[in-house]
């Protein structure tokens, strides 16, 4: 994965309101924020190229990025990003500044692994029901993952997988099992019955077609 897309160059913006942001829009440039820390919060434009093109890797949002900002590198985090309702188009990005030795405080997406090998999917006829793509996590810059594996080889059919059950990075806490409440052990995954496919009697299946064509043929009448 090229660098490119964890260094984007931004530059300080002065021009403020809503009609400064459609003329910074129509020029191919996002408006965007910058704050945390101990500094004041910052306006910033950066390209919408470059900025859409590193938005379409998953990891541009779990990892920490570099700012150029105006010569000054600055390392943060993507915190919210705002998109046209219909148009490829990022209309606004707020990013968080990241301090060394300070937690982060952030989402990192999950990713489902060995589900083709595991058995009540393979031999059972199960399906897996994933109940969250992501989660809440709090770590240092250091120890942030782009993502957190869900092992599952050895998962059984009925049995959900929940926060508990992961297996975090080194450094890496869940921001719901912190809360130490039963009930922010979240449901991850549950592996469940396919659904059946009623059967259609050959006999029933003509009546209704019977029953079909009569009902056609009086809406002519």
């Amino acid at each position: 994965m090229s660098d490119a897309i964890f260094n984007l160059d931004a530059q300080v913006r002065t021009d403020m309101g809503k009609g400064a942001s459609r003329r910074l829009r129509r020029a191919d440039k996002v408006p965007a924020i910058l704050y945390g820390g101990e500094e004041a919060p910052v306006a910033l434009t950066l390209d919408h190229n470059k900025l859409n093109n590193a938005a379409d890797f998953e990891a541009f949002y779990s990892h920490v990025l570099t700012l150029n900002i105006d010569g000054k590198n600055v390392e943060a985090l993507v915190k919210d990003m705002q998109r046209h309702p219909f148009k490829p188009k990022i209309t606004h990005i707020d990013f968080q500044r990241v301090i060394a030795g300070q937690e982060v405080h952030t989402h990192v997406p999950l990713h489902f692994v060995n589900e083709d090998k595991c058995a009540a999917v393979k031999n059972e006829g199960g399906i897996a029901e994933h109940h969250v793509n992501e989660i809440e996590i709090t770590c240092l810059p250091k120890d942030l993952p782009e993502f957190v594996e869900v092992d599952m080889s050895a998962v059984e059919m009925g049995q959900t997988v929940h926060l508990s059950d992961l297996t975090l990075p080194k450094g890496v806490s869940s921001v719901e099992l912190a809360r130490g409440d039963e009930d922010h052990n979240l449901a991850v995954v549950t592996i469940k019955p396919a659904p059946k496919t009623p059967v259609i009697d050959a006999e029933e299946a003509e009546q209704a077609a019977a029953k079909a064509a009569k009902q056609e043929e009086a809406d002519k009448e």
